[in-house]
Formats: structure tokens, C-alpha cells, sequence
């Protein structure tokens, strides 16, 4: 019988310096999406494949997401005054219940390995999700559900892949493909930031894993990689040379790279346009925008 996964690390150690000046007092990861902060969507798509416990790798100054996950009292007393039930609903998503968030510190910034390594205590001998909340993913079916669902059926190590352009290749962990099964592909090599010319293909890795213990003795033993951080994708690229499998998976849906200033925007557009309370008025100003500087051009 597989073992289910149940448990997520989320490493929100970094420091968002690309959103400077607002990641000075705010973390990145609170940052909003239309009404809802970018670490929402990540519990969210967690919750919805059946993770119960979750792990967040944290840094100092990382207060106010702690305190986002807490119970607010006084404003939910205020809001049950004042009759606000819609109001109350929408919060309840954001609570978590006592014992099932985790904060581990990350001391140093040494990478995507390191941050996953530092939960390695509360892993036990179980797979595992790893979600990048930078990476937003518009979906049906959320994309690590899909995962879950395509790992019951392989076991093994699964990443989420995407096709990207040839010229962004060398900004991804790109996979070597062994044989390609249509949503699911078996993976022979992994190569971290390939340099230009040298990548074995265009399906790259992005932010959503499933992974085995294994993985996690492997960042045991793990040296500094690429960039001179500790990366995950060196971990994982030893279960191929163990001969344990690992398969990329094709997600259906849209990603977002909230990491950058311009995917965070068109995220917004894009989420804003999806809700039905906002899309007519937001369509129509976009229009207007948009006929404003054709007509300046």
C-alpha cells in the first residue's frame, strides 16, 4: 500500500528583494492577489489534495505571515457584531488549526535543498509535497491534486513540468526525458540552469513536488551545486542514479512567476478577470486603457 502524502514545506525564507520597497516590512509571501495574499493560494492548493500538515522554512522577519494563519479575536468579534457572515466565512480559510503549521527557521540562505533540508525532522519516513508559493497556478483540478492523484498511480519522485521557450531554458531546472508517456515523462537527468545551448530539453521544473525520503537522505549528503546554494534538483537527480524513479508531470493550467514584477501583474489581471464581482468593470477599464494608448501611439 503507497503511502499518502499528507505533509508540505513551503520555504518562504527568501527576502523578496525583487519587490523592493514593499518586501522592506511586508513578506513577499502576504503580498495580495486581487484580495487574497500569495500564500493563500498555496493552502488552499495543499488542502485541496489532501495535505494536513504544513511546514513553512521561515527567516527573521517573517512575523506577519505567522500571524496571518492565527485566529483574530477582536476582528471576528467585530464582524459577528455587525451581522458580517460572508466576512466570517472568508475568514475561516485563513485559520489553521493548533498543530497543523510548523515554523522551522532557515539561518543562512543556502538554496531550495537547504530550505527543504531544514524540515527534515518533521518528515518521518513519508513522501512528501514541496510547493513554491511564488508559483501560482490557475486550475480546474489545483495542480498539486493533479500530482497526488498521478503519484498513486507511479509512486516514485513526481515534479511538476512545463514547456518554456529554448532562450529561458537556462533560468529553469530542465529535465532529460527518457520516455514521454503524454501527461507524465520519465526522467533520465536533470540539469540546474543549463547553459545556453546545452539543455537536453524545454520541459522545465517548476515549483510543485512530491518526493520520497530518499530525497531528503540525499540532501543529507548534498554539497553546494549551482549558484553555490545546496539545490534540490541535485537531490533528486541522484534518485535517477540510484535507479529510483522520477517522472515529470504536465499539469493542466496557467502558471503565474509571482516571484517577478511582471508575472505578479499579470496574475492580477488574470485572477481579477476570472471573479465574477470584478470582471465586467475591470474588462471594461482595461479596454479603455488599452484604447487610450493606441490612440497616443
Amino acid at each position: 500500500m503507497r503511502k499518502k502524502v499528507t505533509k508540505a514545506i513551503f520555504p518562504v525564507a527568501g527576502l523578496g528583494t525583487r519587490f523592493l520597497p514593499a518586501t522592506k516590512s511586508v513578506p513577499k509571501e502576504i503580498m495580495t492577489l486581487v484580495d487574497r495574499p500569495l500564500i493563500q493560494y498555496a493552502i488552499d492548493e495543499a488542502r485541496a489534495a489532501g495535505i494536513k500538515e504544513f511546514i513553512f522554512v521561515t527567516s527573521r522577519g517573517k512575523g506577519a505571515l505567522e500571524d496571518y494563519f492565527d485566529h483574530a479575536p477582536t476582528l471576528e468579534a467585530e464582524l459577528r457584531k455587525k451581522g458580517k457572515d460572508d466576512l466570517l466565512e472568508i475568514l475561516k480559510d485563513t485559520n489553521m488549526d493548533s498543530g497543523a503549521i510548523a515554523y522551522i527557521r532557515q539561518h543562512k540562505a543556502m538554496g531550495l535543498g537547504h530550505a527543504v533540508w531544514c524540515a527534515r525532522r518533521l518528515m518521518g519516513n513519508e513522501p512528501f509535497a514541496v510547493i513554491l508559493p511564488d508559483d501560482v497556478i490557475a486550475a480546474e483540478k489545483p495542480c498539486l491534486q493533479q500530482m497526488v492523484e498521478a503519484y498513486e498511480e507511479t509512486g516514485g519522485n513526481v515534479v511538476a513540468a512545463m514547456e518554456v521557450p529554448p532562450e529561458k531554458t537556462s533560468s529553469y531546472g530542465i529535465l532529460d526525458v527518457k520516455e514521454d508517456m503524454g501527461s507524465m515523462v520519465s526522467v533520465k537527468g536533470m540539469v540546474e540552469k543549463p547553459a545556453k545551448g546545452t539543455e537536453p530539453s524545454n520541459l522545465a521544473v517548476i515549483g510543485r513536488y512530491i518526493l520520497t525520503q530518499h530525497v531528503m537522505n540525499n540532501l543529507n549528503k548534498m554539497k553546494v551545486g549551482a549558484g553555490g546554494e545546496i539545490q534540490l534538483t541535485d537531490a533528486i537527480a541522484q534518485e535517477i542514479e540510484n535507479e529510483r524513479p522520477v517522472y515529470g508531470f504536465r499539469f493542466r493550467g496557467q502558471r503565474f512567476d509571482c516571484g517577478s514584477k511582471a508575472g505578479f501583474l499579470q496574475a492580477t489581471v488574470s485572477f481579477a478577470l476570472a471573479r465574477p464581482d470584478l470582471r465586467d468593470e475591470f474588462a471594461a477599464f482595461l479596454t479603455s486603457v488599452t484604447a487610450e494608448q493606441k490612440a497616443a501611439q
